[in-house]
């Protein structure tokens, strides 16, 4: 079935199915690309990746996504566009959907992404913003059910900051129903009107701030830096708030022995997560980051045109 938003700007805007639909898709293209069966559905199709924060995987595997599916892609940085400067993001979101098939932006406000997708007639992707991090945690997810198999009974324990991840994380929890539990300290969790907003009333998030309480019976245990971009000149504060949230051998021994280890990346190794867990068994960082590619791959199938239809 098609999927019921023109975007992909929030978790929140997409039902169930239609989630479980972009897993599906993004597992059953994993295994196609490896066999070489990967259908190229959007040649002649080009994606705009509009860049104001530096990032490997989006990159990457934005780019790398749209040419297996035998398209191309444009890198653009602010310095071309000027958005909210140079140009107003209605006039960008309206020229760049009669040169492109699709626009991916990774940037700071998320009322920039909303404008461009409200003014733009192709498919507009949120690869980023400092309010949520929806393509990450799909991957994350890809990652989870390729480890277990399934969703459900699922309990997440994510120890650190309350940030854009951990906003993503809580919209999934509310449209996918499992536990999110967010381990911080006191003043770094989630704002509560984001938190009624997302859930209603379901008790599928919690905020607790101590690490041991979250990670016991967690089946996947979850951590990002500290100080995202643009909280620089909150560094020192932040790691002494930070002190004692780190996920270490010590943390992960007292969740379930099935228990995985996730981390987004870039990791500040030695501070929120040490190098032995990063290294272990537990650890499916890499398959995680691998997992970016296939999810957004998946995206771009089902939001994008194929090849011989015209927007």
């Amino acid at each position: 079935m098609p999927l019921t938003q023109k975007d992909f700007l929030s978790i929140a805007n997409y039902q169930k199915r239609e989630l479980e639909e972009i897993l599906d898709l993004a597992i059953a293209q994993k295994v196609q690309l490896k066999s070489g069966l990967l259908a190229p559905t959007l040649v002649g199709r080009t994606l705009a990746c509009i860049f104001h924060k530096p990032s490997l995987r989006t990159r990457v595997s934005f780019e790398v996504a749209m040419h297996q599916l035998g398209g191309d892609s444009l890198y653009l940085t602010d310095a071309e566009i000027g958005i909210g400067s140079r140009e107003a993001p209605q006039d960008v979101a309206r020229v760049l959907s009669r040169y492109v098939s699709a626009v991916m932006i990774r940037t700071f406000d998320q009322s920039i992404v909303d404008t461009l997708a409200k003014h733009a007639t192709i498919p507009v992707i949120n690869g980023l913003t400092d309010l949520l991090h929806p393509c990450q945690v799909l991957a994350d997810l890809m990652t989870i059910r390729e480890h277990r198999g399934h969703l459900e009974d699922l309990t997440v324990a994510f120890i650190g900051d309350g940030n854009n991840l951990a906003r993503s994380w809580i919209n999934a929890a509310s449209k996918l129903g499992f536990r999110f539990i967010l381990a911080c300290p006191p003043g770094y969790g989630v704002e509560q009107a984001f938190v009624e907003e997302a859930i209603g009333d379901s008790s599928c998030y919690q905020e607790v701030n101590e690490p041991l309480a979250a990670v016991k019976g967690a089946d996947v245990l979850y951590t990002d830096v500290w100080a995202s971009m643009g909280q620089e000149a909150e560094v020192s504060g932040r790691k002494a708030d930070f002190n004692g949230f780190q996920i270490n051998s010590q943390l992960v021994g007292h969740s379930p022995a099935h228990s995985i280890v996730l981390h987004c990346l870039p990791a500040h190794r030695g501070e929120e997560i040490t190098d032995d867990v990063m290294e272990s068994q537990r650890s499916r960082v890499f398959d995680q980051a691998e997992n970016r590619l296939h999810v957004q791959r998946a995206l771009l199938s089902l939001l994008v045109k194929p090849s011989g239809g015209r927007y």
